[in-house]
């Protein structure tokens, strides 16, 4: 198999090769590096790569015995990820070549699962708005989204099979979206974020990118400890609630037309397909993640703020400064406003299994200045559901476009098994 061949395959049908001794770690990882050089002077993902310390590692896997679900698959780690053997900087040069003294738990799982950890990808500064060098691998001149910017045009470029993202308003979902990969965000809290940089500690969530959802689900399995997440049965068709959101007028044609392509397919297939009845509020909600996170970033980065303010960007100083208007009861008035609104929209899930909802408001914008609009994220992140990004369609311009599924709190499992039934009959 030669390595374009090799490096079409997902994470999942690779992982099975490499575990049955039918691939090499380092044939794999020599694939990688190949198209590393062909593409990345144009994409941009990576901050830093380590192709000798990864060398090493896929000749001593390849030696030694099969030493977990990843063993062998080479890994993209989000520069918001503490690592130990390589520099870790935030998108910042307040922290240019700082060495962490340990890796972030993530990571760490990752590599006790026979990860390769072949480099660090960029990320917005502290994933919040000011972008990074990246450029979206289908079209260098438009955004590959953010704050995940590296990792998903890494993985949709080829140059990687798995890697590492987070999100706090929409930063996994809709780099997933513009780069056309699957993109998973976990339920909140499922995911251990030790050693991951915080903005906000109500809603960062560590999750990650792959070609395929079963690529995105064996990450999770690993990042969860939880094996039920991993490819199994087909499940039940499922009860879809349909669920455009108060945001539906921002929808372009593009994200219209896959939305159309979704009603036309999925009503005759799905146990159910009805719209979803969201409570009177949830038009708040994207309001309220925004306040939250804002007050949130002003206290994660007060260090920063105090000591460093002439290293941070613009846009930056300002969403600080708005985070320390906000007053403290304030700021819990928004906690308990959020908290109502997530028990009334998970009795939505007594009605419907998955909910399908816009992902982005339609295909990478032009330009490299702003990573997208993270409206139609914002309610989902503050809800804490698991999302995954579904990269079923092309806009009117030929670049990505899809949909996004949300579960139940606690059902990441039952809505990766959903994602995949969805995928094969988008």
């Amino acid at each position: 198999m030669n390595d374009e061949a090799l490096l079409q395959q997902g994470a999942w049908a690779l992982a099975q090769r490499l575990q049955r001794r039918e691939l090499r770690a380092e044939t794999l990882l020599r694939a990688c590096l190949a198209r590393i050089a062909q593409r990345e002077p144009e994409v941009q993902a990576f901050v830093v790569l380590d192709a000798a310390a990864a060398l090493a590692r896929a000749r001593a896997l390849d030696a030694g015995a099969v030493c977990g679900p990843l063993h062998g698959l080479p890994l993209g780690v989000k520069d918001l990820c503490d690592t130990a053997d390589l520099p870790t900087v935030y998108g910042s040069p307040i922290y240019a070549g700082q060495r962490p003294a340990a890796d972030a738990a993530v990571v760490a799982l990752c590599r006790e699962a026979g990860a390769i950890v072949l480099g660090k990808t960029v990320t917005t500064e502290f994933a919040t708005y000011q972008p990074g060098p990246t450029r979206n691998p289908h079209a260098p001149g438009h955004t590959p989204g953010g704050s995940s910017s590296g990792s998903a045009a890494a993985v949709a470029a080829g140059m990687l099979p798995l890697a590492l993202g987070t999100q706090t308003a929409a930063s996994i979902i809709r780099p997933a979206a513009f780069c056309g990969i699957v993109g998973y965000k976990p339920g909140f809290g499922r995911v251990p974020r030790a050693g991951v940089k915080s903005l906000s500690e109500s809603l960062d969530t560590v999750g990650g990118f792959g070609r395929h959802v079963a690529d995105a689900a064996l990450l999770g399995a690993v990042l969860t400890g939880d094996a039920r997440l991993l490819p199994g049965a087909e499940p039940a068709a499922p009860r879809i609630g349909l669920c455009p959101t108060p945001d539906w007028p921002l929808a372009d044609g593009d994200t219209q037309a896959a939305w159309a392509h979704a009603l036309a397919r999925l009503p005759a297939r799905a146990a159910a397909c009805a719209d979803a009845a969201l409570p009177a509020g949830f038009a708040e909600l994207a309001r309220l993640q925004k306040a939250i996170m804002v007050h949130e970033a002003a206290r994660a980065l007060t260090h920063e703020r105090l000591h460093h303010a002439g290293q941070l960007s613009p846009v930056l100083r300002g969403l600080l400064d708005e985070g320390l208007a906000i007053p403290g009861a304030t700021h819990a008035a928004h906690q308990a406003a959020a908290h109502a609104l997530r028990a009334q929209v998970d009795t939505l899930f007594d009605v419907h299994d998955v909910l399908l909802a816009p992902s982005t408001v339609g295909c990478a914008p032009a330009g490299l200045l702003s990573t997208g609009d993270p409206q139609f994220c914002r309610a989902w992140t503050l809800l804490g559901l698991p999302c995954v990004h579904l990269p079923f369609a092309r806009g009117a311009g030929g670049l990505p476009v899809g949909l996004q599924l949300v579960g139940r709190r606690g059902d990441d499992h039952r809505l990766l098994a959903w994602a995949q039934w969805l995928m094969q009959r988008l």
